[in-house]
């Protein structure tokens, strides 16, 4: 069961709220709290966002509260959403410091940011996270087809409380990918052209004939 009086209240203690007032937001945030604060439940739209994501960072703490964020990516659908509380994703090997892992073992709260640069879209997750190993079933689940990578193990994250925050300072970046398909796409459209523009001059021009 949660705690708090409202869902931001995981975000906005008592320090933080006394800040707003000090500064001038709390009236406004008052009322966002009065509509029932930030959403706890995973929407369709915003499992599409998740799913539709090649990036995302998570943070957590250890136990004496040193904050930690590392970097996960993959192929878009990297990221599952297996129930409107819970995401999910592989956890490929890399450099084995197992210090996002070490962390959730003393603390499980954890932190999700997760930004579209194309969109310019941010949207921030709040929740408790746990490692799963040696789950061969969830693994299939979850492991992207055909991605050349080795799984280890799994991440599961429950949500709590999540929020979006406006495109303010975002600055605007496209994907390699989407770029060279965009370029491509170009390419090809220029080349119609200049085979009509060929054509069009190996027609016989009439003007001036009776």
């Amino acid at each position: 069961m949660n705690a708090h009086a409202f869902t931001s209240d995981v975000a906005f203690t008592p320090t933080v709220k006394a800040i707003q007032a000090r500064k001038g937001s709390r009236e406004a945030y008052a009322r966002v709290e009065e509509r029932g604060g930030w959403q706890a439940s995973i929407t369709p739209d915003l499992a599409a966002f998740i799913e539709a994501q090649t990036s995302v960072f998570l943070s957590t703490a250890n136990g004496e509260g040193q904050p930690y964020i590392q970097h996960r990516g993959g192929p878009a659908g990297f990221l599952k959403v297996l129930d409107e509380r819970t995401i999910g994703f592989a956890d490929f090997a890399g450099n084995r410091q197992f210090i996002t892992q070490g962390n959730l073992a003393d603390n499980p709260r954890a932190f999700l940011f997760l930004i579209d640069y194309a969109h310019r879209q941010r949207i921030k997750l709040w929740g408790k996270a746990r490692v799963v190993e040696d789950d061969a079933e969830l693994m299939a689940k979850l492991m992207p087809e055909g991605y050349k990578a080795r799984p280890e193990q799994i991440i599961l994250f429950t949500v709590s409380a999540w929020d979006a925050n406006c495109p303010q300072h975002i600055p605007q970046r496209f994907e390699a990918a989407d770029v060279a398909a965009a370029l491509a796409e170009r390419d090809k459209r220029i080349e119609r052209l200049e085979q009509e523009i060929v054509r069009l001059r190996g027609i016989p021009s009439t003007a001036g004939k009776g």
